[in-house]
């Protein structure tokens, strides 16, 4: 159960110091009495070094079926694959279906998983309040995209040996995890891994971070200008664009003061003793983005295995991942069908806007469903009625591309 004690608080993608500065200092508390809801069959992933191994949870059809093909699902910024499971189990009556907990989440975040250890041997509730220090070597979103990397090539691995021939690879990934998703398979690109990039075949991109927060009311109106301003000198940071040579001359004294000093105080307000002050707490007003579910709402206030806290240069990190990412974004070659709320303040709809006019011509299977009257986060958490018509499409995207592939296939033969 989370207990806050300060009213106020900024969301996960929040990169404006004097509004942290402002706001800061609040005192938290964070416990889990219930264990981790695991589902499916567990695997361990040797992880390089002293890394703990990675867990990859996979649902099968029934004996009786045969996967048309595989996923991976990529969950989102401090939660954990452990609250997909009715998801899993859904799409397990077609697919294999496989789910991991990326660096610092979940089972792969130490504090949680010592927490769970305990629990199951009956020991009552445990403080996870500093769940959030497995982030410090975050500076960027590599280590995540490594575990991504043991997650789906140990997926494709279990994929062939159940199935018995090479089904296709579908990755079903939200927000941050959309954007550790899409930016590792562009790496992939980079390094013409053609084996892995050919298994792929597909990617579905729900409210994906490819854009900064916008948050709503007073926050927005005292925030927003801050918040533009870091994003826009981190855009423009050592990366002239095609600007008169008045704007270019001014964005780029503006970057190369802005971006190092912002940079540089985000480290130290990182650094132990000043982040027990100035690491933000996920605020109240998020939950209320999420989803439309009274049942699911009350389910995220007290689930404790959700990361209520994001270190600074962390937070910094996500920020310069989005920059790089939407300045390469324009090669993005997997097909994809994506989903986002036009009102959706946690990742807001421009970034989504941009990413389709890019791309969308990149691959003839892309497409994309804008939810126009829709403000919500977490689409796969929904109310059944729009939960329901939002898995129905996507199934409908999966069963087109399956389709196309097929029809590929006997055109070669």
């Amino acid at each position: 159960m989370t207990t806050p004690y300060c009213k106020f608080k900024i969301a996960d993608f929040k990169f404006i110091l004097p509004l942290l500065i402002l706001l800061s200092g609040c005192m938290h508390q964070q416990y889990v009495s219930e264990p981790y809801p695991r589902w499916g069959e567990e695997y361990s992933i040797p992880r390089s070094g002293d890394n703990p191994p990675l867990i990859l949870r996979v649902l099968s059809p029934l004996e009786s079926a045969s996967p048309v093909a595989c996923i991976l699902l990529v969950h989102g910024m401090n939660e954990y694959i452990g609250r997909y499971g009715d998801v899993a189990r859904h799409f397990s009556n077609q697919f294999l279906v496989a789910g991991f907990d990326y660096y610092a989440h979940g089972l792969s975040n130490p504090v949680l998983q010592q927490a769970e250890k305990a629990l199951n041997s009956g020991v009552g509730r445990q403080d996870v309040s500093q769940a959030y220090l497995a982030q410090v070597l975050l500076y960027d979103l590599e280590l995540m995209r490594r575990d991504l990397d043991y997650a789906l090539k140990k997926t494709i691995q279990i994929c062939d040996a159940q199935v018995g021939s090479k089904k296709p690879v579908f990755l079903i990934s939200h927000s941050l995890g959309s954007l550790i998703t899409a930016s590792y398979l562009l790496q992939m690109q980079d390094k013409e891994e053609e084996s892995l990039i050919r298994r792929v075949q597909g990617v579905i991109l729900q409210a994906p971070g490819f854009a900064v927060s916008e948050p709503p009311g007073w926050r927005g109106w005292l925030a927003g200008p801050l918040i533009k301003l870091s994003f826009h000198a981190e855009t423009h940071f050592l990366n002239p664009q095609n600007d008169s040579l008045p704007l270019l001359v001014f964005n780029q004294m503006l970057s190369l003061v802005t971006v190092p000093v912002l940079d540089g105080l985000f480290e130290v307000f990182s650094w132990p003793g000043l982040r027990y002050f100035f690491t933000p707490t996920t605020p109240e007003w998020v939950v209320d983005y999420l989803t439309d579910s009274e049942k699911e709402r009350s389910r995220l206030q007290t689930d404790g295995w959700i990361i209520r806290r994001s270190l600074l240069r962390y937070i910094k990190g996500i920020e310069s991942e989005i920059v790089q990412f939407r300045r390469h974004m324009d090669d993005f070659a997997t097909a994809y069908y994506l989903i986002y709320s036009a009102h959706d303040p946690i990742t807001a709809a421009w970034g989504n806007e941009d990413f389709v006019n890019a791309t969308l011509n990149n691959h003839q299977d892309n497409a994309y469903l804008a939810l126009p009257e829709l403000r919500y986060h977490q689409h796969l958490f929904l109310t059944k009625p729009r939960r329901n018509a939002i898995i129905k499409n996507i199934e409908q995207w999966l069963d087109r591309r399956l389709a196309a592939m097929k029809h590929a296939e006997t055109e070669m033969q």
